[in-house]
């Protein structure tokens, strides 16, 4: 049917062209009347050329349904007219084959419709799965950065956005050069490692850089990869930083132990080494000078033995798997007892040591052995560094509203610088100026901090003042109303 109606068209076509022609050729020689009549007769004739040529095509499009009848339409493959067609085909008949069609029809609206749908949903699940990746990725605490071949970012998560400073929100399909300012080496150097990696083809690299981060030096592992397509072609870049920063530090910190603690185990062992060979050697020639080896070698040897078991306490409260015998304990009572041990030490010095007096209610649920070393440590440190003539004054102060209790031990010593105080309670740390006041390992104050802290909930804190004197100190919460019955317990923290 198009071929017939491209035919059709074009004989129209051909006809109004050549009866145009004849009245443009009667109006020039033949006057204006004529050829406009002329004119209009070839318009009307092409209006029923038109007008025929959609019947017939009106009637080819009944002939194609009345073909479909079956043996009686078949039998008469040729009629003559249009009422032969409507009486061979029926009303019937036509509404039929009309349903039917219609039918045919809905059955392959019916299919794309369903097609539609399982489009649709597709569409949906892989819309999903996107941003879960993206809330997964988002959510990590590893900076996650992701660039395509023409150093676009398509993805990049907060982490990111806070190392480099830009908003990752709006960063999509932004060029990583407008992103991360080349004013920062730093920043600059990790740009080339993209770049460089993606030229390179490399599958995985990886590579330790530091970025300063609110005016402090991070360290992070960078681990670079390349996302290949169907094609085996680089199609984008992913990079994913990790902060190592606190390892690192870790891991200088048990550098740091293991040094200290190598040390300070050689300076005993070497005065006991020493003064053993020389009693060998006989240089130990009367009674007197034995007496005096076999007193230093007895102190080094306590020293050497408290400074093995503060280490094996504080490894074991960091450990966890210290024992612990918990009871409700009357600070003001455990104070006394530690007082009278220390004050032998005191008046050595001609220091004055000065406690109070007892408070009504001061119990705190604790393992007593564990506080009587907080309480000897704070105290024999105070004596320690303070001259002679100085003052030791030891304070318990009940607080009901927070429910805890405040021991102070305050001393008019050398004191310590405002840039030192906030490192005395670290392993192993001692005061540089203070060296040359007293011997010590520098574990005493970390044991108090671990005690108090770690396996008794409680706080310790200092206040101290160069060449005026300190008060170290820690709290304590008081011990509930069931704790009043003696309880014992061993718990493995």
């Amino acid at each position: 049917m198009r071929t017939e109606s491209k035919l059709n068209l074009v004989a129209l076509m051909i006809v109004m062209c050549s009866l145009s022609v004849c009245g443009l050729a009667v109006w020039q020689y033949s006057g204006v009347g004529v050829g406009v009549r002329l004119l209009l007769a070839a318009l009307m004739t092409a209006g029923v050329i038109w007008l025929s040529l959609n019947w017939l095509k009106l009637v080819g499009e009944i002939t194609s349904i009345v073909s479909c009848f079956g043996q009686k339409q078949s039998a008469r493959k040729n009629p003559k007219s249009l009422s032969d067609w409507l009486g061979l085909a029926g009303v019937d008949g036509i509404s039929q084959v009309v349903n039917e069609k219609l039918n045919n029809n809905d059955g392959v609206t019916g299919k794309l419709k369903e097609q539609i749908r399982d489009l649709q949903i597709q569409i949906q699940l892989s819309q999903r799965q996107k941003n879960n990746t993206e809330a997964i990725i988002y959510s990590i605490n590893d900076a996650v950065l992701v660039i395509d071949e023409l150093d676009r970012v398509l993805m990049a998560n907060g982490e990111a956005g806070k190392i480099f400073g830009f908003d990752f929100r709006n960063s999509r399909y932004k060029s990583i050069d407008d992103l991360i300012s080349d004013r920062n080496s730093e920043h600059k150097e990790f740009v080339n490692f993209l770049r460089q990696s993606r030229q390179n083809k490399a599958s995985h690299t990886r590579r330790e850089i530091e970025f300063l981060i609110e005016d402090r030096m991070r360290s992070f592992d960078c681990i670079i990869s390349c996302v290949y397509d169907s094609k085996e072609q680089i199609s984008a870049v992913a990079a994913v930083l990790h902060d190592v920063t606190r390892e690192k530090e870790i891991s200088q910190m048990k550098n740091d132990f293991v040094s200290h603690v190598s040390h300070e185990l050689k300076t005993p062992l070497a005065s006991i080494t020493a003064y053993s060979e020389m009693l060998v050697d006989g240089e130990a020639d009367n009674e007197q000078t034995k007496k005096e080896f076999y007193g230093v070698i007895q102190s080094q040897a306590k020293r050497l033995n408290a400074l093995i078991e503060d280490i094996l306490n504080v490894s074991r409260i960091e450990s966890g798997l210290i024992k612990v015998k918990k009871e409700p304990v009357s600070l003001t009572i455990l104070i006394e007892e530690q007082l009278q041990m220390i004050k032998g030490f005191a008046e050595e010095k001609d220091i004055e040591v000065v406690g109070q007096n007892p408070i009504v209610f001061d119990q705190v649920y604790a393992d007593k052995d564990m506080l009587q070393q907080v309480i000897v440590n704070l105290l024999s440190n105070a004596v320690k560094y303070t001259p002679a003539g100085g003052k030791v004054n030891i304070e318990t102060e009940v607080d009901a509203i927070e429910n805890l209790v405040r021991v102070s031990v305050t001393d008019t010593g050398v004191g310590i610088a405002e840039d030192e105080v906030e490192h005395v309670f670290d392993k192993f740390y001692r005061v540089e100026a203070n060296k040359a006041q007293a011997k010590g390992t520098g574990l005493g104050l970390n044991l108090v901090k671990q005690i108090v802290e770690k396996v008794h909930s409680g706080k310790v804190f200092v206040k101290s003042q160069k060449d005026v004197g300190s008060t170290f100190g820690f709290e304590l919460p008081l011990a509930g109303t069931n704790s009043e019955k003696v309880k014992s317990e061993m718990v493995r923290r």
